[in-house]
């Protein structure tokens, strides 16, 4: 296929930042890069980093580039055990003596934290090693979670390899409702156009961009993880020029140096989409049709209209305003103009406060959003993730109904896998936490409940790869055979994988690991499985979190591979990194399910035994083939060496790729 002329705004950023890239035109969707990001962030799991980048460079190394380095921790603040607070100092040491850049518990979530010190420029790539790392789009910066392997590459060579992907431009038309905030358009989103982002980068454009400000910008990003992109990327238009103009200082050598910030606005110019560049995908969406809706339970593919809900009256017994997708500012205040006039959290409601960073508490009491919370009977909170991730105070217990204005409500995520959370904005959790059940916040502007999204779904065009024969390397498996042992549900998350109870606990040995693997998805899910096992899953496996664990659990308990019809990206990155072979078929789940029993009864199930063939990408079942895409040079190299770290090291100073072989 010919490939178009003009470039998206996230190919220029790609090719701004590619090292040693060698392919005959700059690099496009589908292509394999190497790329130097202007920042790579880590928080609670650089102590897991740590012993990874050792491994590559040895015991007495120190960083390559500490300038491109960046550490907070916001994860497991409120866990005060002598192993927690040795396992915070041995980060805090490690900053130290690397001249890292460090921001301590208590100072806010990670990337709320990077936005407010001024980490995040337009045209720009920063990566996190975490899934929320597309809320630098907010400011037309490239922003891509990788994982903690990865995070100790960076460290030790200051590249990462990276696949480019498909990109979906989002045209925003209308102007947004008073009663509806960036929370609800990004909910809208992932109900109405479930699927259309995954493994993708979004674009935003449109007439309806200057109705958002940029916390609403920064929500919309932020949770378009949820929604299975890898970025999610706004224009630096003239909203968010204001922005970044107003936090410039005259300070030299402040990240907020005026001159700095104004070189990075007007560098913007050159990395905007082309005006006839190609996405594989358009989506229109008329804001004026979005309205306050509650997601769940325990998905956020579901979304109905809060006023809805309201008549239902569905009791709840948990209230949240924290996370980095609501927890800024301007989300307190519009909690707080709620409870205003002397109203209260309902008697038998816990209503959970935790602002996103110490500046956002600070500001909050200043205003008198604080205050106002508070003696509602808020529940106050460190600046952090906590009960998001389902650490600390106030998780939920079995049973239990919480909602929430965070970005995840997986089962299990914020508690126990037998309670059920909602999702909505911070003016939907107001008003739920004084009702006692979910309910809409009241306005003199009430939109009917009746009236749907208006939504259109254009095809695009999309810019492949240039045609390629793909080899297998030496060592490469040819064949893999095994029991195929079938998960029956789509989207199963890393929650669901590995829980957030295990995440950080640095130590565990494998055969640990391995007994926690998926524990939250089947607690049947031990007894079934055997050595050697290739687990067989639908649509959008391995979703949610950037954690590793899902991957190295797999493979600790002895599962040879993992097959899906389809695969969050990084998620894939996460297994190939550590050795454990995930590739995607479209019809395999079609194939074995003919041959299973129990397939609608169970959450995993024994199938037949299947066998892949990695020379003709055929896996052959005993009612008939599916095929499968083989991986690419860069991932068969990675399962060769047995993961990130020894490769890595084997091509330290060496690795230059070109176009995707």
């Amino acid at each position: 296929m010919t490939r178009a002329t003009g470039r998206t705004a996230i190919e220029k950023i790609v090719a701004r930042h590619a090292v040693g890239w060698v392919g005959d035109e700059p690099p496009r969707a589908g292509d394999a890069v190497v790329l130097r990001p202007r920042h790579v962030m880590t928080h609670d799991n650089t102590s897991a980093a740590i012993p990874k980048f050792r491994a590559i460079v040895g015991e007495d190394a120190t960083v390559l580039d500490r300038t491109q380095l960046v550490i907070a921790i916001d994860h497991d603040i409120q866990n005060h055990t002598p192993e927690n607070l040795a396992k915070y100092a041995k980060i805090r040491a490690f900053a130290e003596r690397n001249g890292i850049d460090y921001h301590p518990p208590g100072r806010g979530i990670a990337h709320q934290v990077l936005v407010e010190e001024g980490y995040i420029r337009p045209g720009s790539l920063v990566v996190a090693s975490d899934s929320h790392a597309n809320m630098y789009g907010a400011l037309g910066c490239l922003g891509t979670p990788v994982v903690r392997t990865d995070a100790a590459a960076l460290w030790a060579s200051g590249e990462m390899w990276w696949t480019v992907p498909p990109q979906v431009r989002v045209v925003l038309t209308g102007t947004l409702p008073p009663d509806a905030s960036g929370k609800d358009v990004i909910l809208a989103l992932c109900s109405a156009c479930d699927g259309l982002a995954l493994n993708c980068c979004v674009e935003f454009d449109g007439p309806g961009l200057i109705s958002l400000d940029i916390e609403s910008r920064l929500s919309i990003s932020n949770m378009s993880t949820e929604w299975g992109a890898l970025a999610a990327l706004f224009p630096c238009d003239d909203v968010a020029r204001a922005w970044l103009r107003s936090r410039a200082t005259n300070e030299p050598g402040s990240r907020w140096y005026r001159d700095d910030v104004e070189r990075a606005i007007s560098g913007w110019e050159h990395v905007a989409s082309d005006a006839h560049a190609s996405h594989a995908r358009e989506i229109e969406l008329d804001l004026s049709s979005v309205r306050p809706f509650v997601a769940g339970p325990n998905s956020v593919r579901t979304a109905t209209p809060a006023h809805t809900l309201e008549t239902k009256r569905l009791r709840i017994d948990k209230a949240y305003l924290m996370s980095c997708v609501n927890a800024r500012t301007s989300d307190l205040e519009a909690a707080a103009r709620v409870f205003a006039g002397g109203r209260r959290v309902a008697e038998h409601v816990r209503f959970y406060l935790a602002a996103a960073s110490s500046r956002v508490m600070d500001d909050a009491r200043r205003s008198g959003a604080w205050r106002t919370l508070v003696d509602a009977g808020a529940i106050v909170l460190p600046p952090g993730c906590g009960a998001c991730i389902g650490l600390g105070e106030g998780t939920l217990e079995a049973g239990e109904v919480g909602i929430s204005a965070t970005n995840r409500n997986f089962e299990g995520r914020m508690g126990s896998r037998d309670a059920a959370c909602y999702l909505a904005s911070p003016t939907v959790v107001a008003e739920s936490a004084i009702r006692g059940y979910i309910a809409a916040p009241c306005s003199a502007e009430r939109i009917e409940a009746n009236d749907s999204v208006r939504v259109v779904v254009r095809k695009g065009v999309h810019t492949h790869a240039r045609p390629h024969q793909r080899m297998l390397c030496e060592g490469f498996p040819r064949r893999i055979g095994g029991r195929a042992l079938i998960l029956t549900q789509d989207n199963i998350n890393t929650d669901a994988i590995y829980p957030a109870e295990a995440t950080y606990r640095d130590g565990l040995s494998p055969d640990e690991q391995g007994a926690y693997a998926m524990r939250t998805y089947d607690p049947f899910f031990s007894e079934i499985v055997r050595i050697g096992d290739i687990i067989v899953a639908g649509h959008n496996f391995g979703c949610g979190s950037s954690r590793e664990q899902a991957a190295t659990a797999l493979r600790a308990r002895g599962i040879a591979m993992v097959i899906a019809t389809s695969i969050s990206q990084t998620y894939q990155r996460n297994a190939f990194n550590n050795g454990l072979i995930a590739i995607e078929s479209a019809d395999i789940m079609a194939r074995v399910r003919e041959t299973a029993r129990d397939i609608t009864v169970s959450r995993s199930v024994v199938g037949p035994h299947i066998e892949v063939n990695f020379e003709q990408g055929r896996i052959t079942t005993p009612s008939g083939q599916a095929s499968f895409n083989i991986p690419d040079q860069v991932a068969q190299e990675l399962i060769v060496a047995g993961g990130l770290e020894a490769w890595a090291l084997q091509r330290r100073g060496t690795l230059v790729i070109g176009a995707a072989q």
